[in-house]
């Protein structure tokens, strides 16, 4: 019965709000679409401002971005679907072709520092073939602690939870939540070992 009355409730629920409730979705719905737009306008403008106009990058960002702490840097080409669910803290870096496909919430804490080539999605997709026809994805948050490096060409899957004084070995597919104060790495990535925190 419960289950019914769950899915009588998502029939009442548009495109958007199931997305927004953690229900599987239709991504090609023009609600959804449209919430690209502002990712698309302001990642343009970013990407063609030059480095050395480090002020107007960092105002842009700021459009961009549902939240952004002092000396945000994003280096081109950056690329993500909605921009205004990202919420980053202060000395973030975000080096190059970095993509964050945020459809759900992504939030990044301070002296986070992201390597080229990196993917942080939020969005997943059915395995079986119908489901992907029907342009099903279903999006989960992820959310990253303070000091953590993230090397480059990562990959950190929906849902995920990283924690504090964390480093993501290059290469490495993060499909788990990682604890603090360790490295991991591989594919799928596992703990390589503990990191001391020496800032508290």
């Amino acid at each position: 019965m419960k289950s019914f009355r769950k899915r009588k409730e998502s029939e009442d629920m548009t495109e958007a709000e199931k997305l927004d409730a953690g229900l599987e979705y239709d991504f090609w719905d023009e609600e959804v679409d449209g919430r690209k737009l502002h990712a698309l306008e302001w990642c343009q403008k970013l990407n063609a401002i030059p480095m050395q106009n480090t002020e107007e990058r960092f105002r842009t960002i700021r459009r961009l971005f549902g939240a952004a702490g002092e000396n945000a840097t994003v280096l081109p080409v950056f690329n993500c679907d909605s921009g205004t669910n990202i919420h980053v803290g202060k000395n973030f870096l975000a080096n190059y072709n970095v993509t964050i496909l945020d459809i759900a919430p992504v939030h990044i804490g301070d002296y986070v520092m992201i390597g080229p080539n990196t993917l942080i999605t939020t969005v997943n997709h059915p395995l079986n073939p119908m489901g992907r026809r029907k342009h099903l994805g279903i999006a989960k948050p992820v959310t990253i602690g303070n000091d953590v490096w993230i090397g480059g060409n990562v990959t950190i899957l929906p849902g995920v939870k990283i924690g504090n004084n964390v480093v993501v070995a290059a290469g490495a597919v993060v499909t788990k939540d990682v604890p603090d104060n360790c490295a991991v790495g591989g594919v799928p990535a596992k703990v390589i070992r503990e990191i001391v925190n020496d800032v508290e």
